[in-house]
């Protein structure tokens, strides 16, 4: 998960802004531990605000725009093609992201013979909202799959991998699941994130805690190796090794503890720009018909986690 202010990422680079960031959560975690915690727990579930500039810069490539109320908020939905009368796909984006972002993705699918079928994620893009977190990702991503019946393939990068899993071990059918640089780990992205922002692990720690409380489930429950295993449809896995967002090692463990999936792993092309690959895209497009993507993963459930 990538998750920021302005000027903040997973990848640190020197920055003043950042700096001056990293020094106000340090000194606050001593001063004022309650306040800074609550600080970085808002930081932790606000997208950056370019998520909706972005998507208001983008086309929408000629979608039919909708919008769906999912738990009170209007939830912006992008449909090219008829979903009604034709095999159609779901595409779901990540942290600080939009739907706009799969348009290198819509000529290719629908050239295939697929509708398409994106969506703004709460507080992202053209959809409602100040925050959000995963449990609402997955559950706006089944709100959204749900108004047209099982999909011929889903597709989710980054968080939206994540809550394409979830929604999938809960009862989302589709045929098949794609997952571009997929988060498999909310733990590890809450410690990367507090790496940061400078902020103390004894306070990631309780920042976990009170997101749990706040939505009544522990973070491991939506680890990837907790849910992939439930889930029996074929699904291909693609990752960049030089990933600094969400590591490489993330998505390996998706096509390790995912029964019947392969892992395509690619080289120099990042977090982001893995999404826009035209190899990628065509591999994809390959997977979908069929054909034999990536690698099989091996794993035994006698080795703990980290060893296989």
């Amino acid at each position: 998960m990538s998750t920021a202010s302005p000027s903040i990422s997973t990848i640190v680079r020197f920055n003043p802004k950042l700096a001056l960031l990293r020094t106000g959560f340090r000194v606050g975690a001593w001063l004022q531990p309650r306040r800074t915690l609550e600080r970085a727990g808002n930081l932790f579930s606000t997208p950056l605000p370019s998520t909706r500039s972005r998507a208001l810069r983008a086309s929408s490539g000629g979608a039919v725009e909708e919008a769906l109320d999912v738990g009170g908020r209007r939830i912006h939905t992008y449909t090219w093609g008829d979903p009604a009368s034709q095999p159609w796909v779901l595409l779901a984006h990540g942290w600080s992201s939009h739907g706009t972002r799969f348009l290198p993705w819509i000529a290719p699918l629908r050239e295939a013979g697929y509708a398409v079928v994106a969506f703004d994620q709460p507080a992202h893009g053209r959809s409602e909202g100040r925050r959000s977190n995963l449990p609402e990702f997955v559950d706006t991503l089944a709100a959204v799959a749900g108004r047209h019946g099982p999909a011929a393939a889903v597709l989710g990068h980054s968080l939206g991998g994540a809550a394409v899993t979830i929604a999938m071990a809960r009862g989302l059918h589709a045929n098949r699941a794609v997952l571009i640089a997929p988060a498999a780990d909310p733990v590890a992205a809450a410690q990367r994130f507090a790496r940061v922002i400078g902020l103390p692990m004894r306070l990631c720690r309780r920042m976990v805690a009170m997101f749990e409380a706040m939505v009544g489930a522990s973070f491991d429950e939506f680890q990837a190796q907790r849910n992939a295993p439930r889930i029996g449809c074929p699904a291909l896995v693609v990752h960049d090794l030089c990933d600094r967002e969400v590591p490489w090692e993330e998505g390996e463990r998706y096509a390790r503890f995912w029964h019947g999936s392969r892992l395509l792993s690619t080289h120099g092309l990042g977090h982001n720009r893995i999404v826009d690959d035209p190899a990628v895209i065509s591999a994809v497009l390959g997977f979908l018909r069929g054909e034999a993507v990536g690698q099989r993963v091996v794993s035994t459930t006698a080795l703990p986690y980290g060893i296989a």
